[in-house]
């Protein structure tokens, strides 16, 4: 059975993925028996869509054919992360976003979505897409859980709360499992109260800065956006090794001895705007052989942090 793992950006990671894809195929040896990369969602600033966590910066056209480029042609597909909760009707109309949808619009290429707005403007307009339900509508409850798998979504992304209630995994019926996304290292705590509040947060702060960003890389004057009150989060400065330690937290022998036996093969890692280390120990935890984590770690890490000669 293949273990599919769903790797976070081909924006602020792109050269350690793509090391990573490279690696997986020539020296499959240092990876466990059934590892493959099924996608690397992101998103191009300064897309007004994107959610669950903020890009800055500006990519112009040619920027974004070659980063597509480089992971089409390996076979990989880009995840488009439009989970921003405040977009409506009018959002729709944004020219970098379609214009996002029609350079990547060639049938490998596929879109995350959280609210029906954005939905129903790709599935009308950019049939081509494969849509996945997001974890960012938090759906906790069984019954709306399986309504969700019923829908034609190309995956569902669990809600981490669901992370090691073995119990309640197996009552799902198999014919699903395979379509569910496990996001296996949640940074977040375990029954975050405030975690709709984030998200709405962040949401309203991409559509301010997506307007400031898209003014300066038309050449406009800078303006500065360091001053913004920052929504306060402890959890946002732990490391990897410290969210292991949250009940939420699944392990590689649960993902291999539990999780894969039971059918479910669909694998996220979480680490959009995580420092490369994390994202590079993350990687080596959960697909490298003990014997080989020393030789992947460094060479990941030398893909990042060239060394100046």
């Amino acid at each position: 059975m293949s273990v599919k793992f769903h790797l976070p950006d081909f924006w602020s990671h792109g050269p350690l993925n793509l090391a990573l894809i490279d690696m997986i195929k020539s020296n499959p040896e240092y990876f466990y028996d059934g590892v493959e990369i099924a996608s690397v969602y992101g998103c191009f600033p300064p897309a007004i869509w994107n959610g669950g966590r903020n890009i800055n910066g500006y990519a112009n056209e040619d920027v974004i054919k070659k980063v597509l480029d480089e992971f089409n042609s390996r076979g990989i597909p880009c995840r488009f992360t439009f989970t921003n909760p405040h977009l409506t009707e009018e959002h729709m109309s944004d020219k970098f976003c379609n214009r996002l949808m029609e350079l990547a619009d060639n049938g490998l290429n596929e879109a995350i979505v959280n609210t029906q707005v954005v939905e129903d403007h790709i599935r009308k307009n950019y049939p081509k897409y494969k849509i996945t339900s997001s974890t960012c509508k938090q759906i906790r409850d069984m019954d709306k859980l399986i309504a969700e798998l019923e829908k034609d979504y190309s995956l569902v992304v669990l809600d981490y709360n669901w992370n090691n209630n073995m119990e309640a995994l197996a009552e799902i019926p198999e014919k699903y499992r395979g379509r569910l996304e496990v996001l296996v290292c949640p940074y977040c705590f375990p029954n975050c109260q405030r975690r709709g509040e984030h998200y709405s947060f962040l949401g309203k702060q991409q559509i301010e800065r997506s307007t400031i960003n898209a003014f300066q890389g038309m050449g406009g004057m800078r303006l500065n956006v360091q001053q913004e009150k920052p929504f306060l989060c402890e959890a946002i400065n732990k490391n990897f090794l410290e969210t292991t330690e949250f009940s939420t937290h699944v392990t590689p022998d649960t993902l291999y001895n539990k999780y894969v036996p039971l059918g479910y093969e669909q694998f996220k890692i979480e680490g959009r705007t995580i420092h490369p280390l994390n994202v590079i120990e993350s990687y080596v935890y959960y697909m490298v052989k003990p014997e080989h984590k020393d030789m992947v770690r460094l060479k990941l890490s030398l893909s990042v942090f060239q060394p100046r000669m």
